[in-house]
């Protein structure tokens, strides 16, 4: 019994407990490292695919949007992630930049920022000009307007 309270865990640290660390400690660059060795994007291990979106989220965390941005070109979710802090941001033109180059995702999140910060003639504007077919652009906008101000 005297002995007991003195032991202690000896194991070595699994990777995840010293990715957790990192990211707690906000050491950037060891906890992306450890979880990006771990990561694959559409994986069959659940485990592996999940390490890949924990990634993205530490790579905006980090603010490494040029990494990001790099990504995002192949990736899906890596140009969601980058949209979501792109927003998170407020960050209008890079939104529109990247709306201007066909990404739909950015088109979507501009519209709600616009909507979001009452501006939804500005909204309007963005749909006619970088989307005026895109009907989930347009249902974005309506859940925005109100009851009272009737059809636009």
């Amino acid at each position: 019994m005297l002995y007991e309270t003195a032991l202690r865990d000896t194991r070595p640290v699994e990777w995840f407990e010293q990715a957790r660390a990192a990211e707690r400690r906000r050491d950037w660059d060891a906890a992306i490292a450890l979880v990006s060795a771990h990561a694959e994007c559409y994986s069959t291990d659940h485990f592996m695919h999940d390490n890949h979106l924990w990634h993205m989220d530490l790579l905006a965390r980090a603010e490494r949007l040029p990494e990001l941005t790099e990504l995002a070109l192949t990736d899906v979710h890596a140009r969601r992630r980058l949209n979501r802090s792109l927003h998170e941001r407020g960050t209008e033109a890079a939104l529109r930049n990247r709306a201007k180059d066909g990404d739909h995702g950015a088109l979507y999140v501009l519209v709600r920022l616009l909507c979001e910060t009452s501006r939804t003639q500005e909204a309007h504007r963005v749909v006619r000009d970088l989307g005026p077919d895109n009907q989930y652009a347009h249902q974005i906008m309506a859940c925005f307007r109100s009851p009272s101000s009737g059809a636009q």
